[in-house]
């Protein structure tokens, strides 16, 4: 455990009220303190690193210039809450982020009234504060009271559409709302479109400390006698600069941009903007991401997300791994595909490093494309990639793929256009909880006429998988894999496209078959071996694909087998949906077939380690024995010989 750093007017402050009797000079020694007990617990924890210290001063400025509960204050993503939430009343907790029982890494509201909203995806935060202050206005009734509605927003999130919708509803209703833009030129990877370049351009020319920046800001903050002065350099300002054009044509007061690390800056704005702003108004302030920190800031994307780190050296502590990551396996496999056929290219949504498309695009920039935070545009831009006849592969995490399923439905499966979609982080992901668990793609993917989707049981499969997908020109396509490393199974050169609807058998069994969809056939095995122990030798199958099914199969196993158990890593309504669904139409279950059907259970799972996880889901290997002895009339692992 690396040494706690001295923090004596920190250890002084145990809820936000605290800061309000510190002053000026002490806020800013605040927020050294803060920045250094960030460092000193996410080097023991892991996690998201420097978003947090981006906004150390912000967080301290907020908290001492609002009344906290009371005000709400809602970050956008939220994966910048460490230093709010050691602010907070949680500080003795810190050391817990994202472990079994421990904080979350996101704002939760279960977990503190000073959480008013919950994210871990992006670009809510305005939409919700929105919500707030008209709740406020309509005389809603919380227990800590609804005061101030400020939402913080970064400029990776500015690039979702979502945003824009709140501004825009927002600018009409004209209620008292505050948004702070932390403009900090990064999202996770450095940010792309229209308004990254629009809020650079707004920093290099019109910085807060000019005197025609606070004139083309909220002039109506201004004291009484400075507000006619202010106008008139307004107006004739009008045609000399970019400005808060933008955000003022949407209907907010624009101010910014102002220093978002320079204490002397943010009090003064915040403390203005509280005690006179009556519409809403957006504050632009810019940081970095990573401040303060010497290895965070040198990192390419300023120590987004890390694991456990050495403070001084900044080095990671991973665990040393003889295979592939499924991420590495996909993008090396994808490589290999792009470099046969020049139709093939590839569209993620702000995450190229998550999906392995860096590599892509250093090998093919001009058949790579990031969309930004865009998961609904970046659908349908493949599915226009598609209509021109090209070969769209969209990486997206399955969690962030939900964002953009109408597009899915209407743009993409209704056209029956070929866009082939890679789903990364499929099924429980441990530390992120249950806001980044890939638990739905499979149920709501394998619904849609004319999809298929597809589930690799290893980093094997996921290879021949994406060949297939690059062959396959009849329809969409989906294939997942999970977050992490794969089983370390002997690699082809190169993928060979499988057979559309066609699973395979791994061993054959008596009695009862377990047919396996995805990553959980290693349990499956585990719990074939525990069952041969025991006398029981189960028959054991890959399904490749929830849909089309391979019918042949599953009906065959249904026949010559006592019991048919599926096991996949997907809630309810998926390939076991499908499965049972054959099974009803084809009559099997009228002939004494016994079924089982073992997903996860209807509840979202708090964060833990994978395994855990899937503990709690009732899906890991000794619980799969159990479901085979429970279903045979075996009261005890061992009771009985089968």
């Amino acid at each position: 455990m690396s040494d706690k750093p001295a923090t004596p007017l920190l250890d002084q402050v145990t809820r936000p009220a605290d800061l309000k009797r510190l002053s000026d000079a002490e806020l800013t020694q605040v927020a050294r303190e803060l920045r250094a007990e960030t460092i000193s617990a996410v080097s023991e924890t892991g996690g998201h690193l420097g978003a947090g210290l981006g906004v150390v001063e912000l967080t301290v400025a907020l908290h001492a210039v609002f009344d906290t509960p009371r005000d709400k204050i809602i970050w956008d993503v939220s994966h910048q809450c460490y230093p709010h939430k050691i602010l907070t009343e949680r500080r003795d907790r810190i050391r817990s982020l994202r472990m079994k029982d421990g904080l979350s890494g996101f704002t939760k509201r279960s977990e503190s009234p000073y959480d008013p909203f919950g994210a871990a995806h992006s670009s809510t935060s305005i939409s919700a504060a929105l919500g707030f202050a008209v709740g406020r206005d309509l005389g809603g009734v919380i227990p800590e009271g609804l005061g101030d509605a400020i939402a913080v927003i970064g400029d990776g999130a500015m690039s979702a559409g979502m945003a824009y919708e709140a501004l825009n509803n927002a600018g009409d209703l004209k209620k008292r709302l505050i948004v702070i833009l932390n403009d900090n030129e990064m999202s996770i990877a450095p940010p792309v479109g229209a308004m990254s370049s629009y809020l650079s351009r707004l920093y290099a020319e019109a910085p807060f400390q000019d005197f025609k920046a606070a004139a083309k800001g909220a002039v109506s903050l201004l004291p009484e006698p400075f507000r006619e002065g202010a106008k008139r350099a307004k107006d004739m300002l009008k045609g000399m600069a970019v400005g808060g054009t933008l955000f003022e044509n949407l209907g907010f007061s624009y101010l910014g941009p102002i220093n978002g690390h320079d204490m002397d800056q943010l009090l003064p704005v915040l403390r203005t903007v509280h005690q006179r702003a009556t519409g809403p108004i957006l504050i632009h302030i810019q940081t970095q991401k990573g401040k303060g920190y010497g290895p965070a800031e040198a990192a390419r994307d300023r120590g987004h997300a890390t694991a456990k780190f050495n403070v001084v050296t900044g080095e990671q502590k991973k665990a040393p791994s003889n295979a592939p990551s499924y991420t590495r396996v996909f993008a090396d496999s994808l490589l290999a595909e792009a470099a046969e056929d020049d139709k093939i290219c590839a569209v993620t949504a702000a995450m190229p490093d998550g999906t392995g498309l860096d590599l892509f695009a250093e090998r093919y920039p001009s058949r790579c494309f990031d969309v930004g935070i865009a998961e609904q545009h970046g659908v349908t831009f493949c599915a226009g990639l598609a209509a021109a006849g090209m070969k769209p592969f969209c990486a997206m995490y399955s969690t962030f793929l939900q964002r953009g399923y109408d597009q899915v439905v209407h743009d993409v499966a209704i056209q029956r256009l070929p866009v082939r979609f890679a789903i990364d982080r499929a099924g429980l992901v441990g530390a992120d909880g249950p806001t980044h668990a890939g638990a739905f793609d499979v149920a709501f993917l394998a619904n849609l006429p004319g999809f298929v989707v597809m589930a690799a049981a290893d980093e094997a499969e996921l290879r021949h998988m994406v060949a297939t997908a690059a062959a396959h020109d009849e329809g969409p396509i989906a294939f997942r894999y999970p977050r992490g490393e794969g089983r370390g199974v002997e690699m082809p050169e190169r993928g060979t496209p499988l057979e559309i609807g066609k699973g395979r058998i791994i061993s054959e069994g008596s009695k009862v078959a377990l047919l396996s969809f995805g990553t959980r056939l290693e349990e499956v095995e585990k719990a074939a071996e525990q069952l041969s122990a025991k006398g029981i030798t189960p028959t054991i199958a890959d399904a490749r694909f929830a849909k089309p099914l391979d019918r042949d199969m599953i009906l065959k196993l249904a026949a010559e087998h006592e019991a048919l158990i599926t096991i996949e890593e997907g809630a309810v309504g998926g390939f076991g949906s499908h499965v049972a669904q054959l099974l009803a139409d084809e009559a099997v279950f009228d002939k004494g077939l016994k079924f089982r059907s073992m997903v996860l259970p209807d509840t979202f799972i708090d964060q833990a380690s994978p395994a855990d996880m899937y503990a709690v889901a009732g899906m890991n290997a000794e619980q799969i024995t159990a479901k085979v002895l429970d279903v045979l009339g075996v009261a005890e692992l061992g009771a009985q010989r089968a």
